[in-house]
């Protein structure tokens, strides 16, 4: 790895929940073990099953996180971005990939081989300890899709998620703040569990209304508060 990429690789690592708080010669020893993959956009990283070989972090781009129903049909259960981890749960657990992972725009990716991160977490008990606290992260993710899945209506799943990925992605413009990530309806119905003509609608209304416009794909939001009360209303 190039002293470039190693210390932009040492930014965004010790800004991470998990990591932040190691001395700088235990991040050094770390970076030892750390190998810098570039993806392209549609590249599939793993697949539900595969085995659970390494810790990824993102460095550039977006990676979307989802399952596959017995009936072929995707769930999104997660999107993330740049210096967030992922491929956790398989890496402590020593069983194979809970989801798929695959890249939605190109992306530069660090990994660490489980067999250089084990021994390095089991030397550490604060370390081991904020990966629980990672991994509780992520089961209260995936049980707040299922509870809105079963208890809230579309309008207000629907903008519970755009309100997400624009504080997660978007950018603020004049008109309001865009979402900076191309997104189908298709890929909105995958990332709620619902069809992409239900999206259409609710969101052909929310057009008609000026509550957001979308353009290539991309969606900017104008009015928070009206997606808000649609959040409030369940």
């Amino acid at each position: 790895m190039a002293l470039q990429d190693q210390a932009e690789v040492r930014k965004v690592l010790s800004q991470h929940f998990l990591l932040r708080h190691l001395a700088e010669a235990e991040l050094d020893q770390l970076l030892q073990f750390a190998k810098l993959r570039r993806a392209r956009a549609g590249e599939v990283l793993f697949q539900k099953g595969d085995a659970g070989d390494g810790l990824m972090a993102i460095m550039k781009g977006r990676i979307r996180i989802s399952t596959l129903s017995e009936d072929g049909k995707e769930v999104v259960l997660n999107i993330l971005g740049r210096g967030e981890l992922f491929g956790e749960i398989a890496l402590i657990d020593g069983k194979e990939r809970s989801a798929d992972a695959s890249v939605i725009e190109d992306a530069e990716l660090v990994v660490i081989d489980a067999r250089d991160f084990m021994p390095f977490l089991a030397a550490r008990p604060e370390l081991a300890t904020r990966l629980l606290v990672l991994l509780c992260q992520r089961i209260r993710w995936v049980s707040n899709l299922y509870e809105d899945a079963v208890f809230r209506h579309l309008p207000a799943r629907l903008a519970k998620h755009l309100l997400w990925l624009a504080d997660s992605f978007g950018s603020d413009t004049k008109a309001g703040k865009r979402i900076g990530i191309k997104l189908s309806q298709q890929d909105l119905g995958n990332l709620m569990g619902t069809t992409r003509e239900s999206v259409n609608k609710q969101m052909r209304q929310w057009i008609d209304d000026g509550l957001v416009t979308v353009e290539r794909g991309y969606i900017t939001i104008h009015d928070f508060d009206a997606l808000e009360a649609y959040v409030a209303s369940m």
